[in-house]
């Protein structure tokens, strides 16, 4: 479990609002990267923050809400189009700054998941690698970009609805894959990944 070990030594070096960074998406065919940033309350933590993969879907709806009754929150998201221009890592890295920028409040220092930083940061920041199971805040920029993304990929399914992306997430599933060769690409797939440019090269 993820406790706040990397935030109480940043704090005994003087370092005030600590903000934990996550991204959801990079893996899917489909849909955007989704990226949050958390700044804890020490004094109202809720319990059970955890890496976003280890939760329930149910568990994670519940750590969500509290997250924005006690936590201060910034979200950011890159697109398709970002994706397919910029390759995926540097659209994650975007989507970051974006969420970074969205907090009310600007942070004191960034924990960030992985182990590579963006360019451009506003504030000192420390990669963490498996940060999500290991700092509490970015377990709990994990649960708001997850459940986030997660939402976004059922209403999208909503608007296509021959990918099973409400239970796939948009991930490359058989059900996907029988969508992809029955009804072909939509505006939301990625172009720049290797099966969606196979299937275009194809239809070419």
């Amino acid at each position: 479990m993820p406790d706040d070990m990397y935030e109480t030594r940043l704090g005994a070096k003087g370092s005030l609002r600590i903000a934990g960074i996550d991204e959801v998406g990079r893996g899917p065919w489909a849909g955007p990267v989704v990226a949050a940033a958390v700044v804890l309350d020490p004094a109202a933590i809720p319990e059970g923050l955890d890496d976003s993969k280890k939760l329930s879907a149910k568990r994670r709806e519940t750590l969500y809400a509290q997250l924005f009754e006690a936590a201060e929150i910034g979200m950011g998201e890159a697109t398709v189009d970002e994706i397919d221009r910029l390759n995926i890592l540097q659209a994650s890295f975007l989507a970051m700054r974006r969420a970074i920028d969205a907090l009310p409040v600007p942070p004191g220092h960034l924990l960030i998941d992985g182990n590579r930083l963006p360019t451009g940061l506003p504030c000192p920041a420390t990669p963490v690698v498996g940060g999500d199971g290991l700092s509490i805040s970015i377990a709990a920029a994990s649960i708001v970009a997850k459940v986030a993304r997660d939402r976004a990929m059922v209403t999208l399914a909503q608007q296509h609805p021959h990918y099973a992306w409400e239970s796939n997430k948009g991930y490359g599933t058989s059900a996907h894959q029988v969508g992809l060769k029955s009804h072909g690409i939509t505006p939301h797939h990625r172009r720049s990944f290797k099966p969606i440019h196979k299937i275009l090269y194809q239809e070419n």
